[in-house]
């Protein structure tokens, strides 16, 4: 049997309107192609209300592109040997409008804490540690930006899901990116609803 290639060497890179259609890739097969990684970022009302032509999805896409216009990009992208293989988000909660008013992710106190509310590794790129990788490069990217510290929300239960529905992590990959849990979920959710612990990272902590 021959040998597998071993990977090249990762880059990562700040989503730009330029790179959009990469973002297409690496979301591409999952729930999040359609999505665009708008999700966290609008209710109902707030995705109704979007500009432009086109289909709900066609629109994320613009919407999406709006943002990566700005000089803060909404998120890093991974490549390697040229090929896109990952996604991570990452921007200030407040820009995050459906983590900031679900009471699933409240807030635990006054820190202005960044968000990744989503990272996506291609089937083919997984099991090498890119997905803690990306959230490091992340924490980096937000650090640069002045984040005091960042925050993600992964399942509070262990158990294995479809790796395409494992967009907002889980509790191994950010333990080993350096994060700790700083809150269980909230009491009395809806049944339906995915139990979901807060955990945190200081930048500080995370340059030494």
């Amino acid at each position: 049997m021959a040998r597998a290639r071993d990977p090249g060497p990762v880059t990562f890179r700040p989503l730009t309107p330029a790179r959009i259609e990469d973002l297409g890739a690496v979301l591409r097969g999952g729930w999040g192609h359609g999505c665009w990684c708008m999700y966290p970022r609008l209710t109902a009302a707030l995705e109704r209300s979007l500009p432009g032509p086109g289909s709900e999805r066609a629109r994320r896409k613009q919407a999406m592109t709006a943002l990566a216009r700005r000089r803060r990009a909404p998120g890093l992208l991974a490549y390697e040997d040229g090929e896109c293989v990952g996604w991570v988000a990452v921007a200030p909660r407040p820009e995050l409008v459906r983590i900031e008013r679900s009471r699933a992710t409240p807030r635990v106190d006054e820190v202005p804490v960044w968000v990744i509310p989503c990272i996506t590794v291609r089937k083919q790129a997984r099991g090498r540690g890119l997905a803690v990788a990306l959230i490091r490069a992340a924490v980096d990217y937000a650090a640069s930006h002045g984040a005091v510290a960042v925050e993600a929300y992964p399942r509070a239960s262990s158990a294995r899901v479809q790796d395409d529905y494992a967009f907002y992590g889980t509790q191994r990959i950010f333990r080993r990116a350096g994060f700790r849990v700083i809150a269980r979920p909230p009491r009395d959710l809806p049944a339906t609803w995915t139990p979901r612990v807060t955990m945190r990272l200081d930048c500080a902590t995370a340059s030494t």
